[in-house]
């Protein structure tokens, strides 16, 4: 695997996986009774972006280092996936 297509493959694993933690533990304004006028009762009270994006980074990590693993030691054959048979 060449060092652009690692990269590629997971910025998509992290972009994927933080659509997947955002509403983790999120409490709505509506929730907490404290709606800030001009903003909707669904938004959230404590955002707690950094929280996210490290969650966000470990989960994506495992899941990279799974896929590389995968890739790296032949346990899936990639090429079979993509209906390639010269390996390539």
């Amino acid at each position: 695997m060449s060092l652009s297509l690692g990269i590629a493959i997971y910025v998509i694993i992290w972009w994927t996986v933080l659509f997947a933690v955002l509403p983790i533990g999120v409490r709505t304004q509506g929730e907490d009774g404290t709606v800030v006028p001009g903003t909707p009762e669904s938004a959230p009270a404590a955002p707690r972006l950094a929280r996210v994006v490290i969650l966000t980074t470990l989960i994506s990590a495992l899941l990279f280092a799974g896929f590389w693993a995968a890739a790296r030691y032949g346990l899936v054959d990639f090429a079979a996936l993509l209906g390639r048979s010269d390996g390539t």
